[in-house]
């Protein structure tokens, strides 16, 4: 704690912690009785708590974040760097690594080619959500200023963001919403909402059932996420994406990929669109960008787009009249060319394909131990096992149990995931997402660490 001054007691950072921490996501009743977490350290795939106990952290932060693991010293002294040569200024101007890891990023995404930076995803994606608004001002008569979204998908926590969150406990509370967003059915077919073979082209079809019935002169933008995240790691089946890309083009609809769980390298390749062919209108992107260095995210365009903000530069409200202050800061760009350098060097989106293939292995072997497993999905080092109280009727195991399951593996020094209040009653899907620098080894404790949990809590 060396640099905290009158903070060299561990003990007064917990108490700091409990009396003035609000954390993300907690019920902090139960810190009455219990000292919350603090982390104080971490190395590689490891961090290390307030006293001192060692973990495998198999979440990459807790949120899909940490992609090329902690303690990386260049990413931190080329942050340093650029603060003292220059910190921020406000984004109506440029910067040496904003510009230098604009173009970077678009010779990673051929297609787009301009980028919008700001600081979170939620913000990100708001970005896209304010231009489908204001194109349907500015170009179709008001017209095509509905959003669709996806059941199970998450986009952020603002209320825009929330009102295109297909996940009913999350958005619980929070409204009333903003008009003009509108659900589609989710595509996870161990659910499947229609017994047909070609499940993924159906599932799309229903985009299109939705479209017919909202209208398709008032649809502006479809947002999906690539690999459903936190909505229970679902991966869509064949023929899905191109039937998506087909609905869009037919209706003129412009296409939203929300790559901020699955963006640069956490499915093996640099963003998880790139798995299925889809020519995307937009991409937002924030999380992995810089691993958590520094904040930022991006929301990135086709030409195609940027053009209808420029048409006309005698109408003083032609342009897109936002800004995002800390968008300006430098050390998000200088931190995200350094990660996306190691990436490239270290061999990162291999080694992410090779370890993600380990760990779907160790997985499936789980399932034919465990008769909890329903199902295992994912891609590359994004992965979910979906637990079950019954394997015939698919019944989803009780929510408490997960986190039992969840809970065994930190006491095992295992830092693993599950579905968070989600999805009403299906909050039963556990979640991995570990660094893409992830060993052999460290895949085989992740899943040893799991295994040793199913046993204890299910027997």
């Amino acid at each position: 704690m060396e640099g905290y001054a009158g903070m060299n007691d561990i003990g007064a950072v917990v108490e700091a912690d409990r009396v003035h921490v609000w954390h993300h996501l907690s019920q902090h009743k139960q810190y009455e009785t219990v000292d919350p977490r603090v982390i104080v350290e971490g190395k590689g795939m490891r961090v290390w708590d307030a006293k001192g106990k060692e973990f495998l952290d198999a979440v990459s932060g807790g949120v899909w974040t940490v992609n090329v693991g902690y303690g990386r010293e260049s990413i931190a002294n080329a942050v340093r760097d650029q603060l003292i040569k220059m910190n921020y200024f406000a984004g109506a101007a440029g910067s040496i690594p904003g510009s230098i890891f604009a173009k970077r990023l678009i010779e990673k995404m051929p297609g787009l080619t301009r980028v919008y930076y700001s600081n979170s995803g939620s913000e990100a994606n708001e970005k896209v959500y304010k231009m489908v608004r204001q194109i349907s001002h500015r170009h179709h008569g008001g017209k095509k200023w509905k959003i669709l979204y996806r059941e199970r998908d998450y986009h952020g926590t603002t209320i825009a963001a929330l009102a295109s969150g297909g996940q009913a406990q999350r958005n619980a509370q929070y409204g009333p919403f903003p008009d003009g967003f509108v659900q589609v059915p989710h595509c996870l077919e161990y659910r499947k909402q229609w017994d047909v073979e070609n499940y993924g082209e159906r599932a799309a079809d229903a985009i299109e059932e939705v479209i017919l019935r909202e209208g398709a002169d008032t649809i502006g933008c479809l947002v999906l996420e690539p690999v459903t995240a936190g909505g229970g790691v679902i991966v869509p089946p064949k023929g899905y994406w191109e039937r998506v890309q087909e609905i869009c083009k037919k209706y003129n609809i412009l296409l939203h990929i929300d790559e901020v769980v699955c963006g640069v390298g956490r499915t093996g390749v640099w963003f998880g669109y790139q798995n299925y062919g889809i020519k995307p209108d937009f991409v937002t992107m924030a999380k992995g960008v810089a691993s958590g260095y520094a904040a930022i995210s991006c929301t990135v365009t086709t030409e195609a787009v940027f053009d209808m903000f420029k048409d006309d530069p005698n109408d003083p409200m032609s342009y897109f009249r936002d800004i995002s202050t800390f968008g300006g800061c430098t050390a998000g760009p200088a931190a995200a060319l350094e990660n996306m350098r190691i990436i490239e060097d270290e061999g990162l989106l291999a080694n992410t394909l090779a370890m993600g293939d380990r760990c779907l292995a160790n997985l499936q072997a789980l399932m034919e131990k465990h008769k909890v497993i329903g199902e295992v999905r994912g891609k590359g080092l994004f992965l979910g096992a979906e637990l079950v109280a019954d394997r015939g009727t698919r019944e989803a195991a009780d929510e408490k149990k997960v986190a039992a399951v969840v809970a065994d593996c930190n006491a095992q020094g295992v830092i693993i995931g599950m579905t968070n209040r989600s999805v009403p009653g299906f909050n039963n899907t556990l979640c991995l997402s570990p660094a893409l620098i992830a060993t052999a080894d460290d895949i085989d404790e992740i899943t040893g660490a799991i295994d040793g949990a199913l046993g204890r809590v299910f027997g």
